[in-house]
């Protein structure tokens, strides 16, 4: 942070001498660094981690939806899984509607 502080010093230092084009894209550039670090490298980091949790489903397993909906997988198509939901009920759903795989403890 204070290497950060110490480029910002000497942009502004620069900046108040006239105009450069350095003085202008450097502040530029480490604001779009800083979206970069903050915002889309998480993004990325999540929607990969949430792609590999819907390749690892299989049938069988117990999973929870987003919406707070638990069942088990019953069968699988290119696009969504049938559940069952208990007491003969089945739902079809989306396969990005699935938020985690229930691990049971005694396995």
């Amino acid at each position: 942070m204070l290497y950060l502080s110490s480029i910002l010093a000497v942009v502004i230092a620069q900046s108040e001498g006239g105009s450069s084009i350095l003085g202008f894209l450097l502040p530029i550039a480490i604001l779009g660094g800083l979206f970069y670090l903050l915002l889309i490298l998480p993004q990325r980091k999540r929607a990969k981690k949430a792609k590999e949790l819907r390749d690892s489903i299989e049938v069988g397993n117990e999973i929870r939806t987003i919406g707070g909906i638990y069942g088990t997988i019953r069968s699988e198509d290119d696009e969504s899984f049938m559940i069952d939901l208990g007491g003969g009920s089945s739902m079809r759903i989306s396969k990005r509607a699935v938020s985690e795989r229930i691990v049971d403890d005694s396995e």
